[in-house]
């Protein structure tokens, strides 16, 4: 397990709700890009089954047993309990204690104009989501990335006003609450840390930006704080707070990064979603995949082997676009539009695409299934590095906001 970072300007948070065993839409719309970042920066991968209930809270049956099985699949797809942090959202009570307090000073107005909070409501017309856990939910998802003081949230940019809203909520917070009553205490004792040499050149450039606004020094002193290793993250804050002649920066203003997710098809077309009935699942054994793919619709035009068809008016090219190289696809298209190849041919190489795909994470998934303790041991050592920081962000948040009077 990574050692934690010291400073918040590397970490990136990211939660998926528990629906259980995942499909190919969830490996390259989201794992795949997670195996990437678990490598570039300190990584925070969290189930978040309190946001199922937001949706669901009439019938949590099935919570747990997606939780397990959807962790299987993260761990079979590559991402890494020693080189990210992989926990339960419920398993950090803090999350829902940060939660609470951020909901006293968020205006009610916030939560109302998030675009998916009527466009979820449009969409679930079924459900009753007259409730404040749905109105409160963008909230909630502050709260899990607040709570790790990231600098990142990788999002698409149906995203971005999420990760806007957990920007102005800690600016917020900030502003409120950013000059404890043991600010100036703390900073002495940050600068400290930073060692005899180095708080000279400290209070230098910040006496050279109070007094006369030079902002080369202020950079200076930046990037001194910013690299220091013996620095936590709490004393980062301050000590950049303390420079400009601002409070400190309790809770991190998160940036989006902005990741390209690809829209997977169906076997239907549409995009792949549990919800349609239309999805290759990452543990469906070979003989399913390849009955899912031949008994996919083609181009109603082919109603015989020797009629031509159109590429665009048919599901399978849509798989092609996402597994098959460009001479496969040229391949495709010549022999469609002449009826040079029939469909069970167009399928065949996405068959042994997926295939190749698939086996190793089977396999991998299997090891997992037949030992379920390795899964709740990553799950616990996740959840012990959680809660550390969790904890650690939790007593700056009640020293700042003076609940720390029992």
């Amino acid at each position: 397990m990574n050692s934690p970072m010291i400073g918040g300007n590397n970490r990136v948070v990211s939660g998926m709700r528990p629906t259980g065993a995942l499909h190919l839409g969830h490996l390259h719309g989201v794992l795949d890009n997670w195996n990437r970042l678990q490598y570039e920066y300190d990584s925070f991968f969290f189930v978040a089954d309190w946001h199922a209930l937001t949706t669901s809270y009439d019938d949590p049956t099935d919570i747990e047993a997606n939780i397990r099985e959807m962790v299987i699949d993260w761990l079979a797809a590559g991402i890494n309990p020693s080189s990210a942090t992989i926990f339960v959202q419920s398993d950090i009570p803090e999350h829902a204690e940060l939660h609470l307090l951020l909901s006293m000073i968020t205006p009610l107005g916030w939560l109302e104009r998030v675009p998916s909070y009527k466009d979820q409501q449009e969409k679930l017309k079924e459900k009753d989501l007259a409730t404040y856990g749905f109105l409160g939910y963008p909230l909630l998802q502050s709260a899990d990335i607040l709570m790790y003081r990231a600098a990142h949230v990788p999002v698409g940019e149906d995203q971005v006003a999420h990760v806007e809203l957990t920007r102005e909520v800690a600016r917020r917070f900030n502003h409120l609450y950013g000059r404890g009553q043991e600010f100036e205490k703390k900073v002495k004792r940050a600068l400290k840390n930073l060692g005899g040499k180095n708080k000279k050149v400290y209070l230098a450039a910040q006496k050279a930006y109070q007094e006369k606004g030079d902002a080369t020094d202020l950079q200076a002193a930046r990037t001194l704080v910013e690299n220091h290793p013996r620095l936590t993250v709490a004393d980062r804050e301050r000590l950049l707070g303390n420079l400009e002649g601002l409070g400190r920066t309790i809770l991190v203003e998160p940036d989006a990064l902005l990741t390209e997710y690809p829209k997977v098809p169906g076997l239907d077309g549409q995009k792949m979603s549990k919800s349609y009935g239309n999805t290759i699942a990452l543990r469906d054994d070979a003989e399913t995949v390849e009955k899912k793919i031949k008994t996919m619709p083609t181009d109603p035009a082919r109603v015989r082997r020797s009629d031509p068809g159109d590429p665009e008016k048919c599901p399978v090219w849509q798989l092609h676009a996402v597994y098959s190289d460009e001479s496969t696809k040229n391949w495709v298209r010549e022999g469609c539009t002449t009826a040079g190849i029939g469909c069970i041919d167009c399928k065949r190489p996405v068959i042994e695409k997926i295939e190749a795909q698939l086996q190793p994470i089977r396999e991998r998934a299997r090891s997992y299934e037949d030992n379920p303790e390795t899964v709740r041991t990553v799950l616990a050592d996740g959840r012990d590095r959680a809660r550390d920081i969790a904890r650690e962000t939790m007593d700056d948040v009640r020293e700042a906001m003076m609940l720390e009077y029992r």
